[in-house]
């Protein structure tokens, strides 16, 4: 089958999560997460995050990134997040509709990173009682141009959020590509530096579903578990949501993976920087890679088979790596660009 680089949604299941819901499979287990395997997997989060965190699992990232910013919203506040973060862009409205009515406000940044001036600038536009009440500051984690935020960076957001009493959000689905990356404990971006939530993802890592939202501030959890009943989040058979994070938690699959990931992305981005034509828009830091390309270039390639998207707010055309991507893959792309420039 041939292997894409559109998203690192088109990916297969990976072998350690696929052989922990086999494992679950067998016989019956108790429902709604009262079971052992939820049991370990929520246990594993706090062994890798070193705290006693508290842990819910949903079925995707729109439904576990609303909730959570709902939990820590009331309808008349607002959330600060990038103008290209995936709570404003690619949620269809979720956490507005989940928190019925919170406002998003906008800021912008270089690499689609907010800066403590552009969260400072926010807050302190508008104090009147006309206006949302800013509460929430949401950062994307590896963000959607595929850049890293570093630990000082989000030490200063953190300080900047305190200082205004703001609630800080996550949106990790692509958690697993940063840490690789930076080679850090996951404490140290995290709670360590005022995250009080995180939404850590594991679809994009290797998982067929699901997404385990984690409250480092447990206060803030109360009543998170009638959240996720109301909006369907709520897994019957939650033993095979659980299971997986317990395959790639046990022995280091989910590292593994986006090391993996994000080495393809280096590949790839050192391959097309020979190309004549290509142009790099952003660092290549995670596992995604933006190029500018000739408009008859990428029709052609697509007609070739390949798919891509072009990237709706930042523009060039956005390539994926995931945990099964190959040299051999990108090499191929990389000889039919070669070939079409």
């Amino acid at each position: 089958m041939t292997r894409h680089f559109a998203s690192d949604n088109y990916a297969g299941i990976c072998p350690e999560a696929w052989a922990a819901m086999q494992e679950a499979n067998a016989g019956h287990c108790p429902s709604y997460g009262d079971d052992a395997w939820t049991q370990k997997a929520s246990d594993l989060l706090r062994e890798i995050f070193e705290i006693d965190c508290e842990v819910f699992f949903c079925f995707n990232g729109t439904a576990a990134n609303s909730l959570a910013l709902a939990s820590l919203c009331q309808s008349y506040h607002s959330v600060i997040c990038h103008e290209l973060a995936h709570v404003e862009a690619d949620e269809c409205g979720g956490p507005e509709f989940f928190s019925n009515g919170t406002k998003i406000l906008l800021g912008a940044g270089p690499a689609a990173k907010l800066t403590p001036d552009a969260v400072d600038h926010l807050v302190r536009r508008r104090s009147d009682i006309h206006y949302p009440k800013p509460r929430v500051l949401s950062l994307t984690q590896a963000t959607e141009l595929g850049t890293i935020y570093t630990a000082a960076e989000l030490a200063a957001l953190g300080q900047c959020a305190r200082q205004h009493q703001l609630r800080v959000h996550m949106d990790g689905a692509r958690f697993a590509n940063a840490i690789a990356a930076l080679k850090v404990a996951p404490k140290t971006i995290t709670w360590q530096v005022g995250v009080d939530v995180l939404c850590f993802g594991g679809t994009k890592n290797g998982m067929a579903v699901g997404e385990a939202v984690i409250f480092f501030n447990r206060e803030l959890a109360a009543e998170f578990d009638y959240r996720c009943k109301q909006a369907g989040q709520l897994a019957s058979k939650m033993r095979f949501l659980a299971a997986p994070w317990v395959g790639m938690l046990e022995k280091g699959a989910w590292l593994k993976h986006a090391a993996h990931a994000n080495a393809m992305a280096a590949r790839l981005a050192a391959e097309l920087a020979k190309i004549k034509g290509l142009s790099l828009l952003h660092p290549v830091q995670a596992n995604a890679v933006f190029v500018q390309m000739p408009a008859p270039a990428a029709a052609t390639l697509r007609q070739r088979g390949w798919r891509f998207y072009d990237f709706i707010g930042s523009g060039g055309c956005r390539l994926m790596c995931a945990w099964d991507t190959t040299e051999a893959d990108v090499l191929a792309l990389a000889a039919d660009l070669r070939a079409v420039v």
